[in-house]
């Protein structure tokens, strides 16, 4: 049986010191995986030299492309974009500060290769190895209970950085999607359960990437985000 062809996606905005390590790390992971693979920086507006550094790293490697965008779109619209154009039969995307142990991504395309529509890494579960601040993790359960509660999601843990897709599977879903930011994530895994897809979850070894901090109007976006999708599954029927 032959390998599968993956794409693995970076999203990335003013996160150069991240992405010169990142790159590198990335391609050693994948060549490991299979030799049919490609990666896709979905460059977000940065101002910092992000998209010159992949440009000229991409003159040296050509499975690495570009997609850049003068203005910020938003994490989600980067991710959707980057997702229809992608060339693998498995797409895969991950934090750029490469906060889940590059590891897991094996076993991130090969739950996708055996059959499951969607793979997303936990920090919630019982053998998940994670490591941050007191406040962070007291929002992300909340957050997470919160989902679990009100949208009927059967998952732990929706925000982490680390998914994969069947790519012909999840394209028809990315049109559903209303929100273009963070909560991106959570809003295309409570539609694909609705929606009948098999989704895996599975623990990972997890450190919080350097000055990320919860603040008091990101738990109230939340909250707000949580209850909008809430409203538009069940009541205005979107």
């Amino acid at each position: 049986m032959s390998a599968p062809s993956v794409t693995a996606i970076i999203p990335v905005f003013n996160d150069r010191p991240s992405l010169e390590a990142a790159l590198p790390v990335s391609l050693e992971t994948l060549a490991k995986i299979t030799d049919d693979f490609e990666i896709i920086v979905a460059e977000d507006g940065s101002t910092d030299g992000s998209a010159e550094y992949v440009r000229e790293f991409g003159t040296k490697n050509p499975k690495i492309r570009l997609f850049h965008s003068d203005t910020r779109l938003g994490r989600g619209t980067a991710l959707n974009r980057a997702i229809r154009e992608a060339k693998g039969t498995i797409v895969c995307y991950y934090d750029v500060d490469l906060a889940t142990d590059m590891q897991h991504l094996p076993e991130l395309v090969a739950a996708i290769e055996n059959g499951a529509d969607i793979a997303t890494g936990s920090r919630l579960l019982p053998k998940s190895d994670i490591k941050r601040t007191g406040g962070r993790e007291i929002a992300s359960r909340s957050y997470n209970f919160l989902v679990r509660t009100i949208l009927g999601s059967r998952l732990f843990d929706h925000q982490c950085g680390f998914k994969a897709f069947n790519k012909a599977t999840i394209l028809p879903v990315l049109p559903t999607i209303r929100s273009n930011h963070w909560f991106w994530d959570t809003e295309l895994l409570v539609r694909a359960q609705k929606a009948g897809f098999t989704v895996t979850e599975f623990p990972v070894k997890w450190r919080a990437g350097k000055g990320t901090t919860v603040r008091v109007k990101d738990v109230f976006g939340m909250g707000s985000a949580i209850l909008q999708l809430w409203w538009q599954i069940h009541v205005s029927k979107d």
